[in-house]
C-alpha cells in the first residue's frame, strides 16, 4: 500500500516492548513540551500495561489537549444524503448487496428540509456524507458539489450553516477543485484499514477495492488546493496498534510532502449494523481500556490535530474521552438520508449516543468544557500550514476560547433549555474571569451585539 511500510510497523511494535519506564517517562516530557513523537516513541505508548504508568498517559494527554484547544469541544452533525453505493464493504450497511438497506438519494429541496430541521436544533456545522454512487445519471461530483452549495443556502431566521465538511469516495485532481470552490471545510476519507490483505478482504468489489487509489486521495486533494485534510481508520478491522501506527506512518508522508498534518482524525470503532453478518464475529475488536489508549496516545503523538469521535460511542464513553484528548463530536446523530426531517430508518451504523443536542450541550457544561459552534478559522483563511503555525504551539487556543464563548451565548439565547441556559451562563462567567482585560472587554462587546440580535461574529 502507498506510504505504508507494514515490515517496519511490526518491526516498531515488536522493539516497543522493550521500552524502560524511563524511557516512558522521556517520552511523555517530549509530548507535554507539545512536540510530535516518532513511530517508535508511539509505538513505546501503545505497549504501555503498566497500570500507574497509563495513568500518567491519559493525565498527559488531557493537558496536552487543553494547552492546543483550551476547555471548547465542537459539536457537529452528519447529513447523510445518499446511501446509494456500488461497493461491497463487509462491514457496512450501504454495501451493494445489502437488500435490508432503503435506497435513498436526497432532492435538493429534502436536504434543504433536512438543513432546516437541523438549524432549528441549533447545528452550525455539517458534515455531508453520500455513498459512492450517484442518483439518476448524475455524475457523484456534480451531486455532492450542488448539495453543498444548496445546504450553504439554507436559512432559518438569523441562523445559516457556518461550514460544510465532507466525507466522500476519492476523486481526481479536477473533481477536488469542483469541491474545493464549493467552498468546503475539511475533506474526509478513512482508509479504514492500512494493512493492505485486510483492506482487500473487507473491499471485495467496487471502486473501494484498490487501496492505493484510496490513500493516495489525500495528495490528490492536497495538490487540488484542499490544504485541511481528515483522516481515520475503522477500529475492528485489523489490529489497532498496526493500525494507529499505519495512520500515523501517513500523517509523517503528509506532513514530509506537504508540510501540513492532517486537521483532524477520526477514530471510530466498528457497531452493529443491519443486514451485516461480519460485524458479529470480529476477531480484532477493540476493548474499551484498548479504546481509550488509542486516544490518548494519538493526542499524545499528534498533538495538534483535532480528535473526532461519533455516536457510536456510549454516552459514558464519550463523557470519559472529553478528558482524554477529544475535541470534536457528532451530536443528535442520524445515519440515514433523512432521517432527521422525516423517518429514522436504519442507518449505516448503530448509534449509541442517542441524546439531543441540548442533553450533549448540558453534558459537557457539568464538566465544565464549552460546547463550541465556531467554524471561524475558515472565514479567516486559518487553515492548512496557517493553521498548522497556530495549532502546533498553542496559540489557536486563545482565539478557540473566544469564538467558543461567543458561539455559546449564541446557542443558549437562541435553543437552550431554561436548565442549560442557566448553566451555560454559569460556565461563561467562570471562563471570562480568567480571560486578560482587554479579551474580557472585547468578549463583553460581542455578548452585547448578541443581546441586540447580531449572530455569527467571530474573532
Amino acid at each position: 500500500m502507498l506510504h505504508i511500510n507494514e515490515s517496519k510497523i511490526e518491526e516498531l511494535l515488536h522493539r516497543a516492548a522493550k521500552a524502560t519506564p524511563e524511557e516512558i517517562e522521556r517520552i511523555l516530557q517530549k509530548s507535554l513540551a507539545l512536540q510530535r513523537l516518532t513511530l517508535q516513541e508511539t509505538a513505546a505508548l501503545l505497549a504501555v500495561q503498566d497500570k500507574a504508568i497509563m495513568k500518567k498517559i491519559c493525565i498527559a494527554a488531557a493537558d496536552v489537549k487543553e494547552r492546543i484547544y483550551g476547555k471548547r469541544v465542537v459539536l457537529f452533525a452528519p447529513l447523510y444524503i445518499s446511501n446509494l453505493c456500488s461497493n461491497a464493504c463487509l462491514y457496512c450497511a450501504f454495501k451493494a448487496d445489502n437488500t435490508l438497506t432503503k435506497r435513498r438519494a436526497l432532492t435538493m429541496e429534502e436536504i434543504r428540509t433536512e438543513i432546516a430541521w437541523l438549524l432549528k436544533r441549533g447545528h452550525k456545522r455539517i458534515l455531508m456524507v453520500s455513498g459512492e454512487a450517484a442518483p439518476g445519471g448524475q455524475s457523484n461530483i456534480d451531486y455532492c458539489v450542488e448539495a453543498v452549495e444548496t445546504i450553504y443556502s439554507v436559512s432559518a431566521g438569523p441562523h445559516k450553516i457556518k461550514r460544510v465538511n465532507v466525507n466522500l469516495a476519492p476523486l481526481s485532481i479536477d473533481q477536488f477543485k469542483k469541491l474545493k470552490k464549493a467552498g468546503i471545510g475539511t475533506y474526509q476519507i478513512f482508509q479504514e484499514t492500512y494493512h493492505e490483505k485486510t483492506y482487500r478482504h473487507v473491499h471485495p468489489i467496487g471502486p473501494k477495492s484498490d487501496p492505493d487509489n484510496r490513500v493516495d486521495a489525500v495528495d490528490r486533494a492536497f495538490l487540488a488546493g484542499i490544504d485541511d485534510i481528515g483522516i481515520g481508520v475503522l477500529y475492528g478491522l485489523y489490529d489497532w496498534r498496526f493500525e494507529t501506527l499505519a495512520l500515523l506512518m501517513h500523517v509523517e508522508h503528509m506532513e514530509k510532502r506537504f508540510n501540513v498534518g492532517p486537521h483532524t482524525i477520526s477514530v471510530p470503532r466498528i457497531e452493529p449494523a443491519e443486514g451485516v453478518p461480519f460485524v458479529d464475529n470480529l476477531e480484532y475488536k477493540v476493548s474499551d481500556d484498548d479504546f481509550r489508549k488509542i486516544v490518548a496516545v494519538m493526542r499524545l503523538s499528534v498533538p495538534y490535530t483535532g480528535l473526532i469521535l461519533s455516536t457510536r460511542e456510549s454516552p459514558a464513553m464519550r463523557d470519559e474521552l472529553f478528558n482524554l484528548g477529544i475535541s470534536q463530536v457528532s451530536a443528535e446523530s442520524r445515519t440515514a438520508p433523512g432521517a432527521y426531517s422525516g423517518e429514522d430508518t436504519a442507518g449505516q451504523f448503530s448509534s449509541s449516543d442517542l441524546r439531543s443536542m441540548d442533553e450533549v450541550v448540558d453534558s459537557l457544561l457539568d464538566r465544565e468544557f464549552i460546547p463550541s459552534f465556531c467554524a471561524a478559522c475558515y472565514r479567516k483563511e486559518r487553515t492548512g500550514e496557517a493553521f498548522m503555525n497556530l495549532a502546533k504551539p498553542g496559540t489557536i487556543k486563545g482565539k478557540c476560547s473566544m469564538n467558543a464563548l461567543i458561539t455559546l451565548k449564541e446557542y443558549l439565547d437562541d435553543f437552550a433549555s431554561e436548565k442549560v441556559r442557566l448553566k451555560g451562563y454559569r460556565v461563561i462567567e467562570k471562563y471570562k474571569k480568567q480571560l486578560i482585560s482587554s479579551d474580557r472587554k472585547m468578549l463583553d462587546g460581542y455578548f452585547s451585539h448578541i443581546d441586540q440580535g447580531t449572530r455569527d461574529e467571530f474573532v
